[in-house]
């Protein structure tokens, strides 16, 4: 795993093992999501919810955003990201929380530009998050989902609504604006 562009191009990034703690996004499907976000990018606020190894707010400092919180309840989760900071130099963006990413985001009081959802796929996690991601969100936000291809996302969460969605395989990204 890898960033792909901006100012850590290149470098190698630490995942952790086991299908059950994470599910590292393949580089095809971060290239996509990247050129989905790519104008929203320049100096956003970015949250990367369920964090996993952080590869996907990392990239997101990597081409610009301003700053990234990074949410993972699992302790390993959270030492892989701040490892992974401190390999790319983007540490001094960034704030990592060891927290249950449901809990924080309810209890949250700042505001995004920019917000990535990757939970486990199929346990209804998007369902549950996305009003309090959508509370939590600029007027011009965008939030991104990643999904299995045949999970079925709201239509509407908050006032934001589903924009548009994208299939890559096995993979959705589904992208919700403000109406």
């Amino acid at each position: 795993m890898r960033v792909i562009t901006g100012s850590a191009r290149g470098r190698r990034l630490k995942t952790l093992e086991g299908d059950d703690i994470v599910r590292p996004t393949t580089d095809r499907v971060k290239e996509a999501m990247f050129s989905i976000i790519q104008f929203e990018l320049q100096d956003a606020a970015v949250l990367d919810l369920f964090a996993g190894s952080g590869q996907l707010g990392i990239e997101a400092l990597s081409r610009g955003a301003a700053s990234c919180v990074f949410v993972d309840k699992n302790k390993d989760a959270y030492e892989t990201v701040r490892e992974n900071l401190a390999t790319t130099g983007l540490d001094s963006k960034a704030t990592v929380m060891n927290a249950d990413s449901i809990t924080y985001i309810r209890n949250s009081r700042l505001k995004f530009d920019i917000v990535i959802l990757d939970p486990p796929y199929n346990k209804g996690i998007l369902d549950e998050v996305l009003p309090s991601v959508a509370a939590c969100c600029n007027d011009n936000a965008t939030i991104i989902c990643e999904s299995e291809f045949g999970e079925v996302l709201p239509d509407e969460a908050g006032n934001f609504v589903k924009h548009k969605e994208y299939k890559y395989s096995k993979i959705k990204l589904t992208t919700y604006k403000h109406r």
